[in-house]
């Protein structure tokens, strides 16, 4: 879970199994002696009959089977839009810290309103017009507040999940006419790394099994409901392109599949 190689996974899978905590590991070559990749790996396996399993399978498994985040603080939090408890969690993976703003009492068989946000220095606290996350942050919680309840996660994963330093360096591309996936991309990353496995974790420690999720993007709902959670509800999170910000959101619609209408 810290490092996802094929020699973590191995002893992992063992152990899943029940087995001792150890593997003999081998390498397949193609036959031009290049080193068989998945896709190579794939038809091997169907060849000969073997079961298949990747490094990423194994961890999703162990983020739906098992604990990996924790409650250290919560807080009462007063602010503009109302009331609310600032629940507090750090990753004993990653050591990365979370947390969750939550309104009202969440019960199991409540349809929450719950937005899962993804952290945006330049966006959520200095209003950048690059993005539209800082007003989507200050929608959210303005809806949460009008209904009395409802939970706002708020996740560490900066530049959808490059980091602040880089997500500098793909302004800097962005700035000589890539959009925001060829920057990524160009930094090689792919257009988006966000893990939401910790995320649901947090979500279902603080009662969430039923959501009304705010997002415009699809994604989203592979992502968290294969983590034991119901999304019963898309609401809209859409917020008016500027001058600023539509070559972003047009990228977001035509290459991510984010569902905008940008009139």
């Amino acid at each position: 879970m810290k490092r996802a190689g094929q020699t973590e996974a191995s002893v992992d899978l063992a152990r899943i199994a029940g087995m001792a905590p150890g593997a003999a590991i081998c390498e397949i070559m193609n036959e031009d002696g290049t080193m068989a990749r998945m896709p190579d790996l794939q038809e091997f396996a169907l060849k000969h009959r073997l079961k298949i399993i990747s490094v990423a399978d194994i961890i999703k498994h162990r983020m739906r089977t098992e604990k990996h985040v924790y409650r250290v603080a919560s807080p009462k939090l007063p602010t503009r839009f109302g009331d609310f408890r600032v629940f507090a969690y750090r990753s004993d993976v990653t050591m990365e810290e979370h947390v969750a703003l939550v309104m009202g009492e969440i019960g199991e068989e409540d349809s929450v309103l719950v937005r899962v946000h993804s952290s945006c220095l330049t966006g959520d606290v200095f209003q950048s017009m690059r993005c539209d996350c800082g007003e989507q942050l200050n929608r959210a919680l303005e809806l949460i507040s009008q209904e009395g309840k409802g939970v706002l996660l708020y996740l560490l994963q900066e530049g959808r999940g490059i980091g602040l330093l880089n997500k500098m360096k793909a302004y800097d591309l962005q700035d000589q006419g890539d959009d925001t996936i060829e920057a990524n991309e160009k930094l090689g990353f792919a257009p988006d790394i966000r893990d939401y496995g910790t995320g649901s974790q947090i979500l279902r420690d603080i009662g969430v099994r039923r959501m009304r999720l705010m997002t415009n993007n699809p994604a989203k709902y592979v992502a968290i409901e294969g983590f034991g959670l119901e999304i019963v509800e898309r609401v809209p999170l859409e917020i008016a392109p500027n001058d600023a910000t539509r070559k972003y959101l047009e990228a977001k619609k035509k290459k991510l599949g984010h569902i905008l209408d940008l009139v």
